[in-house]
């Protein structure tokens, strides 16, 4: 069993890019949690502390569907949010595989708050360049990411800390705990009941852990 190790937010960083370092080539890493924990901040602190090893954060809500897809059911539907709303063809084809054929990753597909395509420029990496991908409810897709990080938080915390207007998520993200198991498929666990004080809890890297 893997030891749980007290940490702080400096050292989550650092024992990201740790692991991110095990590899000299281009690297694919998914970082996740529930909106509450913030996945995308911590990927964009990763990303700063890569320099000079060039990383790119791509956020997994700027390759939501459409909105007349997602909201098909509604604004609110949970399952719909976990199940339907992420177009992972996209990603994969724009990001995860493209990273590894060309080298060129396209940062963002569609504004969520606007629902208007983006196209920004591809983004050139390096041979050791890093692509990393924040978001909610990323894992036990079948999505190849070399590295994989999630960020736990207990069903009370996730309760305290979400707003309500985001409350309707909590099944959603309940039933990813339970039917998909993300700290089963994380290389890293970040414990992050009290963000201030988080834990973690590493397993070996394991490369391409998610394509099951």
């Amino acid at each position: 069993m893997a030891d749980i190790e007290p940490s702080t937010p400096a050292g989550v960083i650092a024992a990201i890019v740790a692991l991110i370092s095990v590899s000299t080539e281009r690297v694919r890493v998914a970082i996740d949690g529930a909106p509450a924990s913030a996945p995308e901040r911590l990927a964009a602190e990763v990303v700063e502390a890569l320099a000079p090893r060039r990383g790119v954060l791509v956020r997994a809500d700027h390759f939501w569907r459409q909105a007349s897809l997602r909201f098909e059911d509604g604004r609110h539907d949970a399952d719909a949010w976990l199940d339907g709303w992420l177009d992972e063809a996209a990603l994969r084809r724009e990001v995860l595989d493209r990273c590894l054929e060309t080298g060129r990753v396209l940062p963002a597909l569609r504004d969520p708050a606007t629902d208007r395509s983006l196209r920004p420029a591809l983004v050139e990496l390096p041979p050791d360049g890093v692509v990393v991908v924040a978001g909610s409810a990323l894992l036990g897709r079948g999505l190849p990411f070399d590295l994989a990080v999630h960020v736990h938080i207990s069903d009370a915390a996730l309760a305290r800390r979400t707003p309500e207007d985001q409350s309707w998520t909590l099944p959603a993200l309940a039933r990813y705990q339970r039917e998909r198991n993300p700290t089963t498929l994380a290389d890293l666990v970040v414990r992050a009941d009290d963000p201030v004080h988080p834990a973690l809890l590493a397993r070996p890297p394991r490369t391409c852990t998610l394509l099951s």
